[in-house]
């Protein structure tokens, strides 16, 4: 094993990460600038390194193993502390950089790549370094200074943070095409009643959200069963498993493919917000700054240009 170990490249286990995250071979290759089958290879060698397969295939998705899970934290950490040696050694020398840092919560993903290479068109002088992972490792991050930028709904309030609303963020409910609501309109929020709901963990943004519908429409918790991660309840819903509230912002290509039906129940959408977030208190680079301006002048237009929606002012914090 020591062997093994000494032969794992910090690139091997920045694709890793990457991968992790997008539970995509195609979608990791896109944002690294690298092929699907580099990337591929690359995994297959860090498995066979380390001794354990880290993703495997099941139907059509790609998912991590037991022991890619487990890796996860500890090339978090590596990559992460190899960097600050970065910064430090950067510092002493006096350089002055233009890299920023952006976080973005995973609900992002499907359109945040897309918005930090619109800006990197317009700003090539500027690198952008891209760090996807649920809502409290991006808040903590933040906390630690691990992270300049992070898009996100909802501002966080154990950190201060300072927040810049720049798009809408409707949660909807969707099931499968062939649901028997599917091709209802104006649902009474009673016939969810006996459905199952396919949820994020406690305390995750999306479980919030349907709590929060719940009781707005006077309804009891109804079956619910946890599943992790937002691409494995689309997954989940697409198998008939049960109806799910969701991020409208994750479902753009599913809709498109037909894959997934949004359920017309009154009290839907829930609207929520997309925030630019930054440490309160922290100085920022130029670049860092402009970056941030840019979501916040460029973001609706750009949002309602990819999602195919009217642009709207967003709303406050909320």
């Amino acid at each position: 094993m020591e062997d093994a170990l000494q032969k794992v490249t910090l690139r091997q286990l920045q694709i890793f990460l990457v991968a992790a995250q997008t539970l995509s071979f195609i979608r990791a290759a896109e944002i690294l600038r690298l092929t699907p089958p580099a990337v591929s290879m690359q995994m297959s060698s860090l498995g066979e390194e380390l001794g354990a397969p880290l993703f495997e295939k099941k139907g059509r998705n790609l998912v991590l193993t037991v022991a890619g899970e487990t890796l996860i934290p500890y090339a978090e950490r590596i990559t992460q502390t190899l960097q600050d040696a970065n910064s430090a050694i950067a510092a002493l020398k006096g350089v002055q950089r233009s890299t920023v840092k952006v976080g973005m919560v995973t609900t992002s993903r499907n359109f945040g790549p897309h918005l930090v290479a619109r800006f990197q068109a317009e700003h090539r002088d500027t690198k952008l370094d891209i760090i996807i992972a649920n809502r409290r490792s991006i808040i903590e991050k933040l906390e630690h200074q691990q992270v300049d930028v992070a898009l996100m709904g909802r501002s966080p309030r154990r950190i201060q943070v300072d927040s810049a609303p720049f798009a809408d963020h409707p949660y909807v409910v969707i099931a499968n095409p062939n649901h028997p609501l599917a091709k209802q309109s104006r649902i009474d929020p009673l016939e969810l009643s006996n459905e199952t709901f396919l949820v994020r963990e406690k305390g995750s943004g999306t479980r919030m959200v349907l709590e929060r519908f719940l009781e707005d429409s006077g309804l009891a918790v109804p079956r619910i069963q946890e599943i992790g991660g937002t691409e494995n309840i689309k997954q989940a819903v697409m198998a008939n498993m049960g109806v799910a509230v969701i991020s409208g912002h994750t479902i753009h290509l599913e809709r498109q493919l037909g894959l997934l039906s949004v359920l017309d129940v009154q009290g839907m959408p829930q609207i929520r917000t997309w925030f630019a977030v930054h440490l309160k208190g922290r100085e920022l680079s130029e670049a860092a700054v402009r970056f941030e301006q840019f979501v916040k002048e460029q973001g609706p237009q750009f949002m309602a240009e990819f999602f195919g929606e009217p642009a709207t002012t967003p709303r406050g914090p909320g």
